[in-house]
């Protein structure tokens, strides 16, 4: 069993996006407060500060006046975010990882939910408290009779709203081939094949920069902590998350073409079937 998320974009209405927003506020508030109390322990007293002493901080944080509305969001989610600062840590201390840094708004944010904080029925996941099930476009479905462990809702800094369900599955392994084909990446063309064959840069990637570059150009002339920034820096953000579409949606098709072109330079046959793409939502 290998466990594998499946990522869907879904359409909250305004009542979930309220709490989902402020679940991700609360969740990013908890991640930096508690980062700044282990920064100041860290270089301060050269002390590491824990998990659990963490999770205390956050008990008696929600018993403060200014900070009582810790309580109207999902409790695992703030645990969550405690677990992965923890994670954090422990990377930096084994040299894997640079110090951890503090979470921005404008970066969008993300909440964890574990079995406890949601309920997976009749192909609807309800997170808790919110009475109504997410919106999600199923673009695919889920693995027969398979029950989600966890599940991740991100805000994206273009706006987009999605959700990973990770679910254990069982991956078969591919059958033994003696087929092999070589690829050359180069720079006048994105690639070159074994069997002699060229693949050109894509060429609507130069419009999409254009458009970038005069969306960055309008943002910079806006004055900080303005609306108008605000608004110009989701136009740059919605354009990278354009670009970045494109990409993998070239990448996707281009990988499922290539087992076909290694069967073909070798004078197999071609498959019955051609494997799909597994392309991520758009």
């Amino acid at each position: 069993m290998s466990s594998k998320a499946f990522k869907y974009r879904f359409y909250p209405t305004a009542e979930q996006e309220n709490l989902l927003r402020r679940t991700l506020g609360c969740a990013r508030l908890v991640y930096n407060k508690a980062l700044s109390v282990r920064t100041e322990a860290w270089y301060g007293e050269q002390k590491r500060v824990s998990y659990s002493d963490t999770s205390k901080l956050l008990t008696s944080w929600k018993k403060e006046a200014e900070l009582s509305f810790l309580n109207e969001v999902s409790s695992v989610a703030l645990q969550q975010g405690l677990r992965h600062l923890q994670g954090a840590f422990t990377h930096f201390f084994a040299g894997r990882a640079k110090y951890p840094n503090f979470r921005q708004k404008r970066n969008g944010g993300s909440a964890e939910f574990t079995k406890s904080a949601f309920k997976y029925t009749g192909g609807q996941v309800y997170l808790a408290k919110c009475a109504q099930p997410l919106p999600i476009r199923w673009s695919r479905f889920l693995p027969a009779n398979a029950e989600p462990s966890t599940i991740t809702v991100k805000l994206s800094p273009a706006g987009r709203w999605t959700v990973s369900l990770l679910v254990d599955v069982d991956i078969e392994p591919l059958p033994k081939s003696d087929n092999q084909i070589g690829i050359d990446l180069g720079i006048t063309s994105l690639m070159t094949l074994s069997t002699g064959e060229k693949v050109a840069n894509p060429k609507g990637f130069k419009a999409k920069f254009c458009k970038l570059r005069k969306a960055q150009k309008a943002l910079s002339r806006k004055v900080k902590g303005s609306n108008n920034r605000h608004k110009a820096r989701l136009r740059v953000a919605r354009v990278h998350a354009e670009i970045a579409d494109a990409r993998k949606d070239l990448l996707h098709k281009l990988t499922t073409r290539l087992p076909i072109d290694c069967r073909r330079g070798l004078g197999c046959e071609e498959p019955d079937e051609k494997p799909q793409a597994s392309s991520g939502d758009q």
